[in-house]
C-alpha cells in the first residue's frame, strides 16, 4: 500500500527543515526527502565552520550548530525524514501528486520544493596539478578549522564566502592571505569592514596561474597581476582555499511530469510561494519573485507562508496555531 502524506518537502537544507518544523506545528503528516546523506544542505556539507550572521536572535552561529538546533526542532514531531534519496519524478493525480525516488513512490496532497540552488558543485581552479593537489593542499571549503591550525593559508575569491573563510581562519592559521582579481570585493559592507580591520593580508588584483608542490610539502602559487603590467610573482603557502562560487543544476526538476515556470533557472512563485502548478510551492534560494534576496533569513520567512497556504487551501478544517507560543512541544 502506498504511503500517503499531507505535505512532501523536497530538500533538507535549513529552509526545508524549518518548513518541516512548521508543518509539524500544524500536525500535518509530512515527509522530507533529501538527496544528500545528511540534512543541512550546503550549510552542513560545505560550511559547517562558517559563522552565519542573518539568523534572528543569534549575533553569530556556526553552520553546524544551526543545523544541529534545527534537527532538535524536527525531533519534536513524528516527521518522516528520508536522506540519500533524490526525487526522480513528481506526477500529478486526482489526489495530489505521486512522488517517486529510486526507493519507491509515495502519495502527497501538496509539495514544497526547497532544493536551494539544486545539485551544487564548487567552481574548480583551472590550472595544471589541480586534481593532484585537491584534498591535499587545495580545498574548496573549510569543514574543519583545526586542519589549518598553524598553517600559512591563501584564500582565493572576492565574495562573502571568501571573506568569511579568511576571517574565520585568522585566529587559527599562522597567516592568511586573501587573493582577489579585482580591487573591490563583492561581500557585504560590514564583512569588508571586518576584513580591513583584520590581520588578513589582502592582495589585489591577482589571478592564480599555476600550482606546484614543493619538496618540503608546500604549495608554490604562481600569481599574475591583472592590468597593464601583467607581472608574475610567486607565493609559497601550506594550503590554498578556492572560493569561486558554485555551479547549480536544476536539471532533475525538468525530468518531472510537472512543468514549473522558471526565471533564469530559479522557480517563479506568487505571494503564497506557489509555483505555476497548483499544489506545488517553492521556497528558499531556488524560488524567485520581485525583490527577493537570497538569505537564509528570507527562506525561513517563506517556509511558514507556504505551509500556511497549503493548510488553508487543502485542510481548512484544521485550525493551525495562531502563535508558536500557543503550542505545547515535547521537552
Amino acid at each position: 500500500m502506498t504511503e500517503s502524506y499531507d505535505i512532501t518537502i523536497i530538500g533538507g537544507g535549513p529552509v526545508g527543515m524549518f518548513a518541516a518544523f512548521y508543518a509539524g506545528m500544524h500536525n500535518a503528516k509530512t515527509q522530507v526527502i533529501e538527496s544528500l546523506a545528511e540534512l543541512g544542505g550546503q550549510v552542513n556539507a560545505l560550511y559547517p565552520e562558517k559563522t552565519i550572521l542573518d539568523v534572528a536572535g543569534f549575533p553569530g552561529i556556526k553552520g553546524r550548530d544551526l543545523i544541529a538546533g534545527q534537527r532538535q526542532q524536527l525531533d519534536q514531531f513524528p516527521l518522516t525524514i528520508k536522506t540519500g534519496e533524490a526525487v526522480t519524478n513528481v506526477t500529478p493525480n486526482d489526489a495530489g501528486f505521486t512522488v517517486t525516488t529510486p526507493k519507491g513512490s509515495t502519495q502527497t496532497r501538496a509539495v514544497i520544493v526547497a532544493v536551494g540552488n539544486g545539485a551544487f558543485a564548487p567552481r574548480h581552479l583551472n590550472v595544471e596539478n589541480e586534481a593532484a593537489l585537491a584534498g591535499k593542499h587545495l580545498f574548496y571549503s573549510v569543514r574543519d578549522l583545526e586542519r589549518f591550525r598553524g598553517h600559512r593559508v591563501m584564500v582565493a575569491g572576492g565574495g562573502d564566502a571568501a571573506i568569511d573563510q579568511a576571517l574565520m581562519l585568522e585566529p587559527v592559521a599562522k597567516s592568511v592571505t586573501l587573493l582577489h582579481r579585482r580591487a573591490q570585493f563583492r561581500g557585504l559592507a560590514h564583512m569588508v569592514d571586518l576584513l580591513q580591520a583584520s590581520t588578513v593580508n589582502v592582495q589585489t588584483p591577482y589571478l592564480i596561474r599555476g600550482l606546484e608542490e614543493t619538496a618540503a610539502g608546500e604549495v608554490d602559487v604562481t600569481l599574475k597581476q591583472v592590468g597593464a603590467t601583467a607581472a608574475t610573482t610567486h607565493q609559497v603557502v601550506d594550503d590554498l582555499i578556492v572560493s569561486y562560487g558554485f555551479t547549480a543544476d536544476h536539471s532533475a526538476l525538468a525530468a518531472w511530469d510537472i512543468s514549473m515556470a522558471e526565471d533564469h533557472r530559479l522557480i517563479a512563485v506568487d505571494r503564497q510561494m506557489m509555483t505555476s502548478v497548483p499544489g506545488v510551492y517553492a521556497i528558499g534560494d531556488g524560488a524567485t519573485y520581485p525583490g527577493k534576496s537570497p538569505l537564509i533569513a528570507i527562506g525561513y520567512g517563506e517556509a511558514p507562508v507556504a505551509v500556511q497556504a497549503i493548510m488553508s487551501a487543502y485542510f481548512p478544517e484544521r485550525r493551525g496555531p495562531v502563535h508558536s507560543t500557543s503550542i505545547t512541544l515535547k521537552p
